[in-house]
C-alpha cells in the first residue's frame, strides 16, 4: 500500500493518498484545501505515482477536511464519499461549520454514503469503515491491514475537539476505547492533523487512554 501525507489549508489537515502500487487505483483521504495550488500538489503527487483516483473519502464533514472535495472531484470525476450521518454538512453549509471555521467553499454533495463495516477498495488494498463518533456523529476511522486514519477521533498524545455541535466526549471515548485501542500495538495511526503514531505508542503515552490502559490490565 502506498501512503502519501500532504499537510494542507489554514488548518494543517492531513491530507492522503492512498494507492495500490499493482494496480494505480487510489484513493484521497480528507482533501481539506485552502488553496487551489494546494489542488495542484495533490494532483502532481498522483501524476508522479502514475495513480487513477477511484474514490475522495471525508472522515468526517468540517469544512477543514472537505473543502477541496469540489476541485479534486472536477480534475478526477472520483466520487465523495462520507458517513450518512455527516452527509448533510456537505450540503448545508451552516452545519458544516463554514463559518465558524472561516471557509468559503461548500462541498458538492456526496456520491454514496458509508456505514460501519463497508469496505472501500482500490486495486488490492482494503480499508474499513469503522465507524467512530464524537468529534461528529458521522465521523470514521479507515482499517488497513497494518494501518489506520482515524480522522480527528484520535491524534498522537491527543482527542479531536469535543466542543462542537454534533460532538460528544462520552462518545469519542467510548469510540476510541471501544474500537480504537483494541486494535494491535503495531497498528500505523494516521490522525487528521499532527504527526503519525502507532497504536501501542497511544496506549503507552496519550493521557486519554491511560485508565484505559489501567483497567484493561487488572
Amino acid at each position: 500500500m502506498f501512503v502519501k501525507m500532504l499537510t494542507v489549508g489554514m488548518l494543517y489537515t492531513n491530507c492522503y493518498i492512498v494507492g495500490c502500487a499493482e494496480t494505480g487505483e487510489a484513493l484521497i483521504i480528507d482533501p481539506g484545501l485552502d488553496k487551489d495550488a494546494e489542488a495542484k500538489m495533490i494532483l502532481k503527487e498522483v501524476d508522479q505515482h502514475n495513480l487513477r483516483v477511484k474514490y475522495i473519502v471525508n472522515t468526517h464533514g468540517h469544512p477543514d477536511h472537505t473543502s477541496g472535495n469540489g476541485i479534486i472531484k472536477k480534475a478526477t470525476d472520483a466520487p465523495i464519499l462520507i458517513h450518512e450521518d455527516d452527509a448533510i454538512m456537505l450540503s448545508a453549509a451552516g452545519k458544516s461549520l463554514v463559518r465558524l471555521f472561516g471557509f468559503h467553499v461548500v462541498s458538492p454533495q456526496a456520491d454514496r454514503l458509508l456505514h460501519n463495516g463497508d469496505v472501500i477498495q482500490v486495486g488490492r488494498v482494503r480499508l474499513k469503515v469503522v465507524h467512530t463518533p464524537g468529534h461528529s456523529r458521522g465521523s470514521i476511522s479507515l482499517l488497513g491491514e497494518d494501518t489506520v486514519f482515524t480522522g480527528d477521533t484520535l491524534f498522537a498524545g491527543s482527542i479531536g475537539r469535543t466542543d462542537l455541535p454534533g460532538a460528544s466526549y462520552k462518545e469519542i471515548m467510548r469510540s476510541i476505547r471501544g474500537k480504537l485501542a483494541k486494535l494491535p500495538d503495531h497498528m500505523n495511526v494516521y490522525p487528521g492533523h499532527g504527526p503519525a503514531s502507532t497504536i501501542g505508542e497511544e496506549k503507552r503515552n496519550n493521557p486519554f487512554l491511560q485508565d484505559f490502559l489501567f483497567s484493561s490490565m487488572t
